[in-house]
């Protein structure tokens, strides 16, 4: 019977994976160079790991620096946004936060990762699910709190996650990181006075 992978080795190797593909991107990403680096072989990555898909996805998933805990622990916290002004605080933090150099590194990876689940769809699935989605569900429940119907709540939770996760972006492109803070400032400034809990949808 074979020996089942050591844990312990595994979240080793995990953590080499995360910081390898941080540093080289997922373009021509070959598990013999990597398995080289990290000192070990390309059978035993596939020996841990199956597929090299699962292996990056995984890597990144226990990455304790991506977006999705980094908000759920800002809201276990503070607790759930009460207001619009709150709300808004609330952004200005996440802001603060995922501007800070140690976040900002990961990003060309997750437009690598997007990019490669659009061409593939399936491919990195879980990590571009914390990516966009599980982002979205967060904020739809704190509108649906304040008493918003389902679909309004929901369609306000895609205009701030998608919004911001843009302003995030676009200066990896055009370098225009003080236009995106002023741009995302001025965002709320337009965002918050609609952010009631009027009637309709």
């Amino acid at each position: 019977m074979p020996r089942p992978p050591d844990p312990a080795k595994r979240q080793i190797l995990l953590d080499q994976i995360r910081e390898y593909v941080l540093r080289h991107g997922l373009a021509g990403l070959s598990l013999r160079p990597l398995a080289r680096e990290l000192g070990t072989s390309d059978r035993m990555l596939l020996y841990y790991f199956g597929t090299k898909e699962r292996m990056v996805a995984e890597a990144l998933t226990v990455d304790e620096a991506r977006p999705l805990p980094l908000i759920r622990d800002l809201l276990d916290a503070a607790g759930p946004p009460k207001n619009p002004a709150a709300l808004r605080s609330f952004l200005e933090e996440i802001w603060r936060r995922f501007r800070a150099p140690a976040v900002r590194r990961t990003f060309p990876l997750y437009l690598e990762l997007m990019a490669a689940n659009v061409l593939h769809p399936g491919q990195y699935e879980p990590v571009t699910r914390d990516a966009l989605r599980e982002w979205t569900e967060l904020f739809t429940a704190v509108f649906a709190d304040w008493g918003m119907p389902a679909s309004r709540a929901h369609t306000e939770a895609i205009l701030v996650v998608d919004a911001t996760f843009g302003l995030l972006m676009a200066p990896l492109a055009n370098g225009r990181e003080n236009q995106a803070d002023a741009a995302f400032h001025m965002l709320l400034d337009r965002l918050e006075p609609g952010w009631q809990t009027g009637p309709g949808d």
